[in-house]
């Protein structure tokens, strides 16, 4: 392996060599347990639950419930659903399958662009490969400047700011800290809009009879958040408008639902899985359903969206459900990723 290493300008000899320098960009996303069993599921659902920025009830009222209550059961069901969409072959949850795909092709780009100046990396907020853990590598791999790319792209606090959270209590730990750049939720980037729009063209060009209607659903949060100034509800009303004048489309055939309520408080609405009911008894027979604040497929995708909602709608009445799958690596939306990196990398390369 080729010594990176040098010594700074009129150093003496004895001056440890450092990494030549170089920028990161690390790329972020929800978190995935390490296996279907138990075990590994409570201690996944555990810290993601115990986040005060996805349940923010007081701690004394919340901790006992969840340690005592909740992860004595769910981690069974948890478990069940992620055993439904496994990659057998890779022994990992699709989400951290597709998310290394975006790194690995974006990483390409990057090399291609700039050479050995830029590294490429991601990270998980919850589960593994941990924040920490790749901020520590790359500052050990020389990078002195680091953009961190959470890969949502609406901003809600219990997502974007979690994860940006995660990625400045690593920066805590370093002696000497790179600089940090965060990238903007990237909502109405018309690079992602128009990867959307692709992937819906395509979609409906393969259908045997065109959808009635196209729900966007996005994944839920208490309606409080909304009072409280968490701009992620106008965020995603704006993603499903750019859309649907991307499409040339009329306010009939596109909406906006929400869904993975958890817990009893009421959340936005309107609720995917009953919407899709309610529109399968009002004579929309053929939906397509689509999930724009998920970069990447996983389980409120794979498993929540394509068996729970689609159940619900057909038990309703409706007859033909087309799940639109996520942008994924699909070169579309790595373009758009890749748009959105160098426009944040400006004035470093």
């Amino acid at each position: 392996m080729t010594d990176d290493s040098t010594r700074p300008d009129h150093a003496p000899a004895d001056h440890p060599r450092l990494p030549r320098e170089k920028v990161g960009v690390l790329l972020a996303n929800l978190g995935t347990p390490d296996g279907t069993d138990y075990r590994s599921m409570r201690r996944y659902l555990s810290e993601f639950l115990s986040d005060r920025r996805v349940i923010d009830y007081p701690r004394w009222k919340w901790q006992p419930l969840l340690q005592t209550v909740i992860l004595s059961v769910r981690p069974f069901k948890s478990g069940a659903a992620y055993r439904t969409i496994w990659n057998e072959e890779r022994n990992e949850s699709p989400l951290l399958t597709i998310t290394r795909d975006q790194t690995e092709a974006l990483a390409q780009r990057m090399q291609a662009r700039h050479g050995e100046a830029v590294m490429v990396d991601f990270c998980m907020r919850y589960g593994n490969p941990s924040t920490a853990s790749k901020v520590r590598a790359m500052v050990e791999a020389g990078c002195r400047r680091i953009l961190f790319f959470p890969l949502y792209p609406q901003y809600a606090g219990a997502t974007s700011a979690t994860a940006n959270d995660q990625f400045f209590r690593a920066l805590m730990a370093e002696t000497w800290q790179p600089t940090a750049r965060i990238v903007d939720p990237y909502f109405a980037h018309p690079r992602y809009v128009e990867a959307l729009a692709g992937s819906v063209r395509r979609a409906y060009d393969a259908a045997e009879q065109q959808p009635d209607l196209l729900i966007c659903s996005y994944h839920g949060l208490p309606k409080r958040y909304l009072t409280q100034g968490d701009p992620y509800h106008c965020q995603c009303q704006k993603t499903t408008r750019l859309l649907k004048e991307a499409l040339g489309w009329g306010d009939d055939r596109i909406m906006t639902t929400f869904q993975s309520k958890f817990g009893p408080e009421e959340w936005l609405q309107p609720y995917t899985v009953e919407e899709v009911a309610r529109q399968a008894r009002a004579g929309r027979k053929r939906i397509a359903v689509i999930a724009p604040a998920f970069s990447a497929d996983c389980i409120e995708t794979l498993e929540e969206i394509n068996a729970e909602i689609r159940d619900a709608f057909l038990e309703a009445g409706g007859e033909s459900f087309t799940y639109i799958p996520c942008l994924n690596d699909d070169p579309a939306h790595i373009d758009a990723l890749e748009t959105v990196i160098e426009e944040n990398l400006q004035g470093w390369i």
